[in-house]
């Protein structure tokens, strides 16, 4: 009785969890498409690729499972989700990138930067209220705080560090990357009003 009570609770959670890192892929894409700037990560992961070669999804992917092995100091445990996470946001990046045409106007580019950081905020109330594992970059975080760090001293670090470096690699930091930092918290808030997350 109990593990068919548990059933379409998991099968709600899964679909909540594919569904939320697939639009966060998307949602960077838009982003970046914006060319006005994106999260500190994405700075990041589209400076590697400008750096080095190889799409920036391959780069989410190869950053993702980098960052695990950081974990194990931290002594963070991965879910479905931390995994799931590592792969699908990088492909629905690419796929993003692959099917969306660059705006060639300020209208445009600001409809996609508004458009990338409402829905990344959405897809991340999404995925993170599946509770089936932080994303390899909020364990980080997370793990940082376990050792005593505040969460906005722990935080602050981690983004201000990726950010600098992805700029420095060539990756577009701007006005969006502002208004996503100003934006994010509350949209997050506002959004896990309609899907709590817990």
């Amino acid at each position: 009785m109990t593990a068919i009570d548990l059933s379409p609770r998991l099968s709600h959670r899964l679909v909540r969890l594919y569904t939320g890192l697939t639009l966060y892929g998307l949602a960077i894409s838009l982003q970046i498409r914006s060319t006005l700037g994106g999260s500190p990560w994405d700075v990041f992961h589209q400076g590697l690729a400008v750096h080095f070669g190889l799409s920036v999804g391959t780069w989410v992917i190869i950053v993702g499972a980098a960052v695990m092995v950081v974990w194990i100091p931290l002594k963070q445990k991965p879910g479905l989700g931390t995994i799931s996470n590592v792969f699908l946001v990088g492909l629905a990046c690419d796929a993003g990138l692959w099917l969306l045409p660059s705006p060639d106007v300020w209208p445009l580019q600001w409809l996609y930067l508004v458009s990338g950081i409402l829905l990344l905020a959405f897809a991340s109330v999404l995925y993170i209220g599946a509770k089936l594992g932080p994303g390899p970059r909020d364990g980080i975080m997370t793990g940082l705080v376990r050792l005593g760090l505040s969460v906005r001293l722990a935080r602050f670090l981690i983004e201000i560090t990726v950010l600098s470096i992805g700029w420095l690699l060539g990756g577009t930091a701007g006005i969006g990357t502002l208004l996503f930092a100003l934006a994010i918290g509350p949209l997050v808030q506002q959004f896990s009003r309609k899907f709590p997350l817990s």
